[in-house]
């Protein structure tokens, strides 16, 4: 008998939901999309709403809901942990009895209300928060069984795990608690050096390759103690998130000379050699938990999720170790995918769903392609309401021929074509395109189109087959997970770290080209790949192929398809405004192409900077 699983997170950051049928992902997207307030934690009625109708089920008829985080648990930590530092924890217990008693302990109450039904079950189902992370990781991935890993900033109590899984079974074996937390340790840096906590920890991962870890044997010494299997201790002295809302504290300022760095002021080589070091910490740690999951379970498949499991660098640290046959990388790894994980757990342990794994050796996660898709006569429909010029290209031929001469003539395309993507990697679906060959592309995407600090590298989408070609990896990345180098033959010698030495401002450094992609080659000759294959997203894939054979490359800039600080776009209208909020130059919305130099003057929108936080 079929069955139909609403999985749901939120309350703490990027509230999402999920539907799974039989095992199979039916759709899953983050609350942030349709809110447009990023990372937006609050009950994601939206993103239910959606989940249900491309199920084409009514709440009713869910065979149950079930939420990714045991609120009694969590309770429990909160409890014992303020007993335990007394007083001190005033601040941090108000604020957790507002999140705790105030929501999550009343969840049931609150689906029923929204949904007006619990299912057939009339009860909401929980599970534990790593426990969503593991499923997550596990059972979308193309392995029979495989070890487990999941690291983030804190569950109930666990921040850390080491199981694994075979058929439809998961087991964790091993867990860290709060509060020892790899998580809220590189969180306690990105804070100090001026970021948004968990928005803003891959700011940090992108600024580290232009540092040194001068600060390496301070943080190992004074800030954490790591055991040779991985296991490690923080020493709580230093951190401010046990007793207050800052992750750090005056002990913290002093051990490393000063204040943390003021948000938005200039970045000083302080703040890049803290990033090395703490990138560095965190590599070693990841990677000797890797070393463990492999003895302990016997395992030659790894599987992680958590929101650590998105520090890039690090994953490709593990594939080049070679500690494992094969990894696979939930691509929403964070608190959203905890919503798909719940689902699934609930269909293949609670309801004995069978697990298919796929023969050709693919993943079920479709390509992370989960969100709402529109189609072209909505979208002409749209633009015609609107009185937005616009050239409609049937032939799929001749408009992926004008969007990739585009590309190579230097201009800047969005792109939005088939459903969006579940996580934060823009994938091809919502992506902003360019050209890797022109040096100026780095920072004209970043100054004129995102608006975001120049420092920030881009991504290369590239042809699956001709991957090897450009990078040193020898594996799929599709999920733009794993950051690998650009090979050696294509580097150009420069050294910016002895400029960054020598005082000058990173502003003036980031644009000397360092390959013959320089645009998404970083400062350390790297790059976060994603490979992209002609069965995931085949429009995406033709655009690279024509852009191979019109410039050689078969390689194109992929980035969001947002301004700093809004979530990336789910429908037209969202693509529609911040196509006009940027200097880009070609919106492709479906087979519907909006050139800017058409666009009414009157419709130029210079207002996104009062709407959107910075993240």
């Amino acid at each position: 008998m079929s069955k139909t699983v609403l999985g749901i997170s939120a309350f703490y950051h990027d509230s999402a939901a999920a539907i799974v049928r039989d095992g199979e992902i039916v759709a899953a997207a983050q609350e942030e999309r349709f809110t447009r307030r990023k990372h937006d934690p609050r009950f994601p009625k939206n993103a239910i709403n959606y989940c249900l109708e491309e199920a084409f089920i009514e709440p009713s008829e869910l065979d149950t809901i079930v939420f990714y985080d045991h609120p009694l648990l969590t309770w429990d930590r909160v409890l014992k942990s303020c007993i335990s530092i007394g007083e001190r924890s005033k601040e941090q217990f108000t604020k957790a009895c507002a999140s705790v008693l105030g929501i999550k302990i009343w969840v049931q109450d609150l689906v029923r209300e929204s949904l007006g039904s619990l299912g057939k079950l009339d009860k909401l189902l929980v599970t534990e928060h790593h426990m969503a992370h593991a499923a997550s990781a596990f059972y979308p991935s193309p392995f029979e069984s495989a070890a487990i890993l999941t690291l983030d900033g804190v569950g109930e109590w666990a921040t850390t795990t080491v199981g694994m899984g075979e058929g439809r079974e998961i087991q964790l074996l091993q867990e860290i608690d709060y509060p020892h937390s790899l998580g809220l340790f590189y969180s306690a840096f990105t804070y100090y050096c001026g970021f948004k906590v968990n928005s803003g920890e891959y700011k940090l991962m992108g600024l580290a390759p232009y540092g040194e870890p001068t600060y390496y044997d301070l943080i190992r010494k004074n800030l954490i103690d790591v055991k040779t299997d991985g296991s490690y201790r923080l020493n709580t002295e230093y951190f401010g998130y046990l007793h207050s809302l800052r992750m750090t504290n005056e002990r913290f300022e002093t051990l490393f000379g000063g204040p943390p760095r003021n948000s938005e002021s200039r970045i000083t080589l302080r703040e890049i050699n803290l990033a090395a070091s703490v990138q560095k910490v965190t590599e070693e740690v990841v990677v000797l938990l890797v070393r463990h999951a492999r003895k302990k379970t016997g395992c030659d498949k790894l599987v992680m999720a958590g929101g650590v499991a998105l520090n890039c660098v690090a994953n490709g640290k593990i594939c080049r170790e070679n500690i494992f046959d094969d990894i696979w990388i939930q691509p929403a790894a964070g608190d959203a995918g905890g919503a798909l994980g719940a689902a699934l757990l609930v269909s293949h342990n609670y309801f004995g769903i069978p697990r298919c794994v796929r023969d050709d050796g693919r993943d079920s996660q479709k390509g992370s392609y989960l969100g709402p898709r529109f189609q072209p006569q909505e979208i002409s429909a749209f633009l015609e309401r609107n009185s937005y010029p616009y050239e409609r290209v049937i032939s799929l031929e001749n408009r992926t021929r004008i969007i990739a001469q585009a590309i190579a003539e230097g201009k800047i395309v969005g792109f939005f074509s088939g459903r969006m993507e579940f996580g934060p990697r823009a994938l091809g679906a919502r992506s902003i395109l360019g050209d890797p060959r022109r040096k100026e592309t780095q920072s004209v995407m970043n100054l004129k189109i995102k608006h975001r600090e120049s420092f920030r590298p881009f991504a290369p989408s590239v042809l699956l087959e001709d991957c090897s070609e450009y990078f040193e990896l020898d594996s799929e990345s599709p999920y733009m997970l794993i950051v690998a180098p650009v090979r050696e033959e294509r580097r150009l010698p420069t050294d910016l770290r002895q400029a960054l030495r020598n005082g000058v401002d990173i502003l003036n450094v980031v644009n000397e080209p360092r390959s013959d992609l320089p645009a998404v080659t970083h400062v350390d000759y790297s790059a976060r790949i994603q490979t992209v294959n002609p069965y995931d997203h085949p429009d995406y894939y033709r655009v690279i192929r024509a852009f191979k054979d019109i410039s050689g490359y078969g390689v194109v800039v992929n980035t969001s398809f947002n301004v700093r600080g809004e979530p990336i776009v789910c429908s037209p209208s969202d693509a529609y405004r911040c196509f006009m909020r940027t200097e880009m130059d070609l919106l492709v919305l479906e087979d519907c192409l909006v050139w800017k130099r058409m666009q009414p003057e009157s419709h130029h929108d210079s207002t996104w900077q009062t709407e959107f936080e910075l993240d």
